[in-house]
């Protein structure tokens, strides 16, 4: 491997010149910068970025902190915020904590992140006090994508909002009885939108003059099978809802495969709604609440990018809009439905 020893003695110069040459730094004539640059494009040499940090201060590579990579809307939220790094020459440190406690407690509440990185993005999660302050004595930008938390950089939809706009698209047909499939609202993640979309179904209801029947509660996990199965514990009840929101598309899609494997035909036995506009909610025509995920990661990104260019700049709570958009999965109830 080409070191920095080898560009100065092809140049023939110092290690000190040829290091500030290429750092930028001044003192360094234009056509002494020109020959290092020259000689290192030449023989492959690649600064450490170790190096490079400890010399300039900066990393150019920002933290993600992600709860589970491998569900659709963290890696959709990564893609949006790594194009716009990418962009400006900065590079994504990926830290998927994949459901673990301690893998939280490695990356919060040790040096995991010190010198490592120039900012830091946190993904879904509500930092606890302790882990805040944590982050505050880094010295460096934070936003928080998905949180609402009051002093800090976030983007996030209203989850309140939506999951209200997805239930009232139900009692607007004429349903009453209608399942609610989430996830858990307590754990070791603590994400912060299961009890925030579980609070709008149960508004509207009440708002609608319809008694919520935790019966019709079930936790499907965030994911395919687990939405499948709160489906299907909920629609082999004999007092069945007419109607199920998931509070995201893919236990959506997994309560489409329930009512499909019960023989119940959607929409004319259950609708069927959810939140996201998944990249396959229009394959199976389900009528959802859309979200812009792979902008929250774009201005996320963005807000990062600002507070790292200017020491004045001013956290921003961003809170993005969602839409109701309406497929073939949801339908006015009819008198036998849930019966």
């Amino acid at each position: 491997m080409t070191s920095i020893k080898d560009v100065a003695r092809d140049v023939e110069m110092s290690t000190a010149t040829v290091s500030r040459a290429l750092r930028g730094l001044a003192g360094v004539s234009g056509e002494t910068r020109a020959r290092v640059m020259e000689s290192a494009q030449r023989l492959g040499y690649v600064p450490s970025p170790s190096a490079a940090g400890l010399a300039s201060g900066q990393t150019r590579t920002v933290a993600v902190v992600v709860p589970r990579v491998t569900q659709w809307f963290f890696a959709a939220v990564v893609q949006g915020a790594e194009e716009v790094l990418r962009e400006s020459g900065y590079d994504l440190l990926l830290y998927n904590l994949a459901g673990d406690a301690s893998a939280r407690h490695r990356v919060f509440e040790t040096s995991l992140l010190t010198k490592r990185v120039d900012a830091v993005l946190v993904l879904s999660l509500k930092p606890s006090p302790d882990e805040r302050e944590r982050l505050s004595r880094l010295g460096r930008p934070v936003t928080i994508v998905g949180a609402d938390m009051p002093g800090w950089a976030t983007v996030r939809i209203d989850d309140r909002e939506a999951a209200a706009t997805a239930t009232s698209h139900l009692v607007d047909l004429g349903h009453e009885r209608i399942g609610y499939i989430g996830g858990a609202t307590e754990g070791v993640l603590d994400f912060t939108a299961p009890s925030a979309r579980l609070t709008g179904y149960r508004c509207v209801l009440e708002k609608a003059g319809v008694e919520s029947d935790p019966c019709l509660e079930a936790d499907g996990g965030f994911t395919i099978a687990g939405g499948q199965e709160a489906a299907l514990s909920l629609l082999q009840r004999p007092d069945r809802p007419s109607a199920v929101f998931a509070a995201s598309d893919e236990m959506a899609i997994g309560a489409l495969r329930a009512a499909r494997e019960l023989g119940l035909r959607v929409p004319e036995d259950v609708s069927v709604v959810g939140i996201d506009d998944h990249e396959m909610a229009r394959y199976f025509d389900l009528t959802t609440v859309a979200q812009p995920v792979h902008e929250q990661g774009r201005v996320a990104a963005t807000q990062v990018l600002a507070a790292l260019a200017d020491d004045d700049w001013t956290p921003e709570q961003v809170i993005l809009p969602t839409e109701l958009v309406v497929r073939r999965t949801t339908a006015r109830r009819a008198r036998s439905a849930g019966r």
